[in-house]
């Protein structure tokens, strides 16, 4: 009597939306992305502490050009993330996380120290791997770290106007 013989389907990877080329999946692939993301944010460790730091607290001491530069470097893993099917909501985030680093980074000195704290490369590679994980599945706290970004940005841009609007009507009553 012949054996049966039972095959095991499994299932694609979650990170099967990589690039099609052979060199673009290599390049990124998940262990570059993590590797990057470890050079950028937590290559180094000041001994006796567990502080890390990375090439982006280093090359972020660089007046100007420092910040752009790994600012630049940490686009890979936005832009990975964007090739690999990762929701807009979780893109957006990414960037925010970016931007932030880049623009308090800036600050002299207390930029550096907020980069070493901040970490965006491994907030966006951690962001990145869960979207991939679970497809399409927002939570509330990423919503809600959207909404606290549209309110800060609304008060930026609403404080000028009010201040313009305040000294209008200042000048009008004493004309």
């Amino acid at each position: 009597m012949p054996q049966s013989v039972e095959f095991e389907v499994l299932p694609p990877p979650a990170a099967s939306l990589r690039p099609r080329t052979g060199v673009g999946r290599r390049l990124l692939a998940d262990e570059n992305l993590d590797l990057l993301a470890h050079i950028l944010d937590g290559w180094f460790r000041i001994p006796g502490t567990s502080i890390r730091f990375g090439v982006d607290g280093i090359v972020g001491l660089i007046p100007g050009l420092g910040d752009i530069l790994t600012g630049l470097a940490s686009c890979i893993i936005v832009i990975a993330a964007w090739f690999r099917g990762v929701p807009y909501v979780a893109l957006l985030r990414m960037v925010v996380n970016l931007a932030i680093d880049v623009l308090i980074g800036a600050i002299p000195f207390l930029g550096d120290a907020f980069d070493i704290a901040w970490k965006a490369n491994r907030r966006n590679y951690a962001l990145m791997m869960r979207h991939l994980r679970q497809p399409h599945r927002h939570t509330w706290r990423d919503y809600a770290f959207l909404g606290s970004i549209v309110l800060l940005l609304m008060s930026v841009f609403a404080i000028p106007m009010l201040m313009i609007l305040w000294i209008v009507v200042l000048l009008t009553r004493h004309l």
